[in-house]
C-alpha cells in the first residue's frame, strides 16, 4: 500500500490514557479490525531508559541517571534539537523498533489462530484476543526496558521480544498452551522488516508528510500574497528580465509538491517468507497450508504491500526509492533556502527581530538569516544519511548479510535532520518582511532589461539588426529611462507599437508572472489532484 492509505482508512485519532496508552475513540472498520494497532506512547520518558548510564569523562563520571542530557548526547538530534524532532521518537527510536516488533509477533500469533489447518493453535477466545491486544495497547517504557534486559542475556534483540511475550502470556490459561507458536517459522528478519516498514509508514504519515505540506502551504501563501510585487530577476548573478516575487515563490511550491506526491506514492513493502524466502520450515510443518497466500494476507493486514520475491530480507528497493525521493524534495528546499538567503542579502526581505536575540557576538547591528542557514546545513546532513541508506540497502551478499541491520538504525538520522530543516525554514519564513522600497530601487536602476522586449518588437516589424542595435545601446553601458525612450522614439515602428514600448517600465515588464503566482493553488491541484490538495490544506489548518 502507498504511504498514508492505511492510516486514512482507520482515520481515527488516538487518545492517550495514562493507564491504557493510546485508544481509538471509535471502532475501525471491520475490514481493518485485525490490522488495527495503537501507536507507541508519544509522550514516553527517556529518563528510565538511561537510569544506569554513566559516561566516563577523564577522571570523573557524568551521571545521566534521570534524563538524556543534551550536554552529553552524541547526536544533536537527541540533544540541542530534541524539542524540534521529538515527534519522530515514538516511531524511529529503539523504543519504536521494539514496539513494532512486539506488534508483529502478536499479530502473527493471532493470524495463526485463524488458519484452520493449524489445529494446535485454535481460534482464540475474545478474552485471549483482548489480552494479546492489550499487550500492544498498553506497551510502555518499562516493557521496552524489560526486553532490553532480556537482550543482555540473549545477545539477540528479536529473541528477547519472543521471550518477553512468552513470559507475559504464561499466566493466561489459553495462550500459555501455545507459547511456542510465538515466532513460528519466522526468521528475525520477518519480524524486523515489517517493524521497519511500520516505523517508516507511521512516521511519514503522522510527522514527515504533514511537515512537508506545511512548507508547501507556507510558500504557496508567500506566492499569492506577493503575486503583484515586481522584482528584478538575476541570471548568472546579473540583472535579467523582471518577474514578481510571488511567481518566484510559486515555482518552489509546485516543485516541492511534485516530490511530496512522489513520496506519498511509494509502496511500503514487507515480506514474511522465512529464512531464505521459500517457506521451507512452514511447508515441512504444515504442507497443506498455502503459506504464500497466508503471508500476503498477513503483510497486507498491517497496511503494507507484499513482496513475494525475497531472500532472507525484504530487498529494500522501496526504501531506496523513498529515501532518494526525499533527497529530491530536500534538494529543492536547499535551492529555496539559498534563494531566500540571497534575497535577504540584497535587502529584498527584512527579518523581524525578537527582543533579546543577538545576531553577532561582536557586530551589534547583525540580523543573520540563521534559520535558512540551519535548514540548508541540516538538509545536507539528511541527504548524506538518506543517500547512504539508498545506495547501501539494496545490496546484500547472497541471501543476506548483516550490514543492513546497523544501517537501518539510522533511518531516524536522515528523517530527523530533514524534519529539523523543514521546521527551520518555516521559522525563517515567519520572520520575513518584504522590503518593497529596496526591490523597486533595483528595478529603477535597471532599465537595460527592456532591451529584450524592444528588440523582440523590432523583429516583428522587420527592423534590421534589432539584437545588434540593442546590444550596442546597452551592453556594458549605463542605461537610463531617458536613453531608452530616445532609442524607442527613433525607431520606425507603427504608432501603437511605439506607444506600448514607451509605456513599458521595468516594473510593468513582468509578463504573466502575476497570474502564474495567483494561480498557484490551481497548479498544485493539477500536480496532486483535488483530494490531496484539500487534505494538505486541512493538515495545515
Amino acid at each position: 500500500m502507498e504511504v498514508g492509505a492505511y492510516s486514512r482508512v482507520l482515520g481515527q485519532p488516538r487518545i492517550f490514557c495514562a493507564a491504557k496508552g493510546f485508544q481509538n475513540p471509535k471502532e475501525p472498520s471491520s475490514v481493518f479490525r485485525h490490522a488495527s494497532f495503537h501507536k507507541p506512547h508519544r509522550n514516553f520518558d527517556f529518563k528510565a531508559v538511561h537510569n544506569d548510564l554513566q559516561v566516563p569523562m577523564e577522571k570523573k563520571k557524568i551521571s545521566v541517571a534521570h534524563e538524556l542530557s543534551s550536554l552529553v548526547a552524541l547526536s544533536p538530534l537527541d540533544g540541542r534539537y530534541w524539542g524540534k524532532v521529538k515527534d519522530l521518537a515514538p516511531y524511529l527510536s529503539e523504543y519504536g523498533l521494539i514496539f513494532f516488533r512486539v506488534l508483529v509477533e502478536i499479530k502473527w500469533l493471532l493470524k495463526l489462530s485463524e488458519i484452520p489447518e493449524i489445529i494446535e493453535v485454535p481460534r482464540f477466545s475474545e478474552d485471549a484476543s483482548s489480552f494479546l491486544q492489550g499487550l500492544i495497547d498498553n506497551f510502555c517504557e518499562d516493557d521496552a526496558l524489560e526486553i532490553k534486559n532480556i537482550e543482555k542475556v540473549t545477545n539477540h534483540d528479536v529473541k528477547a521480544v519472543e521471550y518477553f511475550l512468552k513470559q507475559r502470556c504464561q499466566s493466561h490459561p489459553e495462550i500459555s498452551k501455545v507459547l511456542e507458536f510465538f515466532h513460528f517459522s519466522c526468521t528475525s528478519e520477518d519480524i524486523n522488516n515489517l517493524a521497519h516498514a511500520l516505523m517508516l509508514k507511521e512516521s511519514l504519515e503522522d510527522v514527515m508528510l504533514p511537515s512537508m505540506d506545511k512548507l508547501i502551504n507556507s510558500i504557496s501563501t508567500m506566492a499569492k500574497d506577493n503575486a503583484h510585487i515586481p522584482m528584478l530577476c538575476r541570471t548568472h548573478g546579473q540583472p535579467a528580465s523582471p518577474s514578481t516575487l510571488g511567481k518566484e515563490m510559486a515555482i518552489f511550491a509546485v516543485r516541492l509538491s511534485r516530490e511530496r506526491l512522489e513520496v506519498s506514492k511509494v509502496k511500503i513493502m514487507g515480506k514474511f517468507a522465512g529464512a531464505v524466502g521459500n517457506y521451507n520450515a512452514h511447508l515441512v510443518a504444515y504442507p497443506n497450508v498455502n503459506w504464500p497466500k497466508v503471508a500476503e494476507e498477513f503483510v497486507n493486514s498491517l497496511g503494507l504491500s507484499f513482496n513475494p520475491y525475497v531472500t532472507q530480507i525484504e530487498t529494500h528497493d522501496y526504501m531506496a526509492k523513498l529515501f532518494f525521493t526525499i533527497v529530491r524534495y530536500n534538494n529543492i528546499l536547499i535551492d529555496f533556502d539559498r534563494d531566500i538567503w540571497g534575497y535577504i542579502s540584497l535587502g529584498y526581505f527584512k527579518q523581524i527581530t525578537k527582543a533579546g536575540e543577538i545576531g553577532s557576538s561582536t557586530m551589534p547591528h547583525k540580523v543573520n538569516p540563521i534559520d535558512f542557514e540551519n535548514s540548508e546545513g541540516n538538509l545536507g546532513v539528511a541527504n548524506g544519511a538518506l543517500a547512504q541508506l539508498s545506495e547501501k540497502l539494496p545490496i546484500s551478499r547472497w541471501q543476506r548479510d548483516l550490514t543492513d541491520s546497523t544501517v537501518l538504525r539510522n533511518m531516524g538520522v536522515g528523517l530527523g535532520h530533514s524534519l529539523l530543516a523543514y521546521k527551520s525554514t518555516l521559522q525563517g519564513i515567519a520572520k520575513l518582511q518584504v522590503n518593497e522600497t529596496r526591490i523597486f530601487d533595483d528595478l529603477d536602476q535597471s532599465w537595460e532589461v527592456l532591451a529584450e522586449p524592444i528588440q523582440t518588437v523590432m523583429r516583428r516589424y522587420g527592423v534590421p539588426e534589432p539584437y545588434e542595435k540593442l546590444k550596442e545601446l546597452t551592453r556594458g553601458k549605463s542605461v537610463t529611462k531617458e536613453s531608452i525612450r530616445r532609442f524607442i522614439e527613433g525607431l520606425e515602428l507603427p504608432n501603437e507599437a511605439k506607444k506600448n514600448l514607451l509605456n513599458l517600465t521595468p516594473h510593468s515588464y513582468v509578463g504573466a508572472a502575476v497570474e502564474l503566482a495567483r494561480d498557484v493553488d490551481m497548479a498544485l491541484n493539477l500536480v496532486n489532484g483535488e483530494e490531496h490538495f484539500l487534505n494538505s490544506k486541512r493538515a495545515v489548518i
